[in-house]
């Protein structure tokens, strides 16, 4: 059974499960729930998402709402599929960074610029007034920890990249041959995408839309956002998310 998405093409959490969805090569079917007709608050819609929000999504039955979860799930359950390791699961340090990276994303980037286009792009879509200092405040507060940002990626491709410098495994029954100096020999992993980059994709795009330059302001923060901006699967949603079946 094909899975089925159900959200609204141009929802930022819609969006980003699609990505998902395509990192991972997974066929889907986009069911489309009108936000405008109240679709998402109807008794049947609320039985499958209680907060009434999109998207869920339904995988033979199993359903599953908030964005970030469902990304999670897909990428683990597909793990073999497309993208390796956008939720890295067979090392626990890899995950730890993983983990930390996807963190920083809801507290230091989406609580600022998730705001900040509410602010300037959906508040007025819902006939509110935007406030331009109210803006101004998140892009500043938004800016600091982007500076931070530019720092680690002046030293890592992605966020969660350079995993560490992680031991390799030793041996079950380590042989009298086996050294003290190859016990402590590192291995540096490969810097990878992951989720916790591509979750920085709809709200960072929209935070031109809202007329903030802020994501190529900052060199480091341009390259890292300018190759994520490149990627099929952002191209695929960006536009409005559709049906790969």
């Amino acid at each position: 059974m094909v899975l089925k998405l159900y959200g609204w093409p141009k929802s930022t959490c819609t969006q980003r499960v699609g990505m998902a969805l395509i990192e991972k090569g997974v066929p889907f079917e986009f069911v489309m729930v009108d936000l405008f007709k109240g679709e998402s608050k109807t008794p049947e819609y609320l039985q499958k998402q209680p907060f009434g929000q999109v998207p869920y999504i339904d995988d033979d039955g199993f359903t599953l709402y908030e964005s970030r979860a469902i990304a999670r799930y897909i990428a683990e359950k597909y793990a073999a599929k497309g993208t390796p390791n956008l939720l890295p699961i067979a090392d626990v340090r890899a995950r730890a960074r993983f983990e930390q990276a996807a963190s920083v994303e809801v507290a230091d980037f989406d609580a600022f610029a998730g705001r900040a286009v509410f602010e300037m792009v959906f508040k007025p879509m819902m006939g509110g007034k935007s406030d331009e200092a109210v803006f101004q405040d998140l892009i500043t507060s938004l800016s600091a920890k982007l500076d931070v940002y530019d720092k680690i990626l002046a030293k890592q491709k992605y966020m969660a990249g350079n995993v560490s410098l992680l031991p390799l495994p030793l041996p079950s029954h380590p042989s009298s041959s086996y050294s003290t100096r190859n016990k402590r020999k590192l291995t540096k992993r490969p810097q990878e995408i992951t989720l916790a980059d591509l979750f920085h994709l709809p709200y960072g795009v929209l935070l031109s839309t809202a007329g903030s330059d802020i994501m190529q302001a900052k060199p480091n923060v341009k390259r890292w956002f300018d190759d994520l901006q490149s990627r099929p699967s952002w191209q695929a949603v960006k536009d409005g998310v559709k049906s790969t079946v």
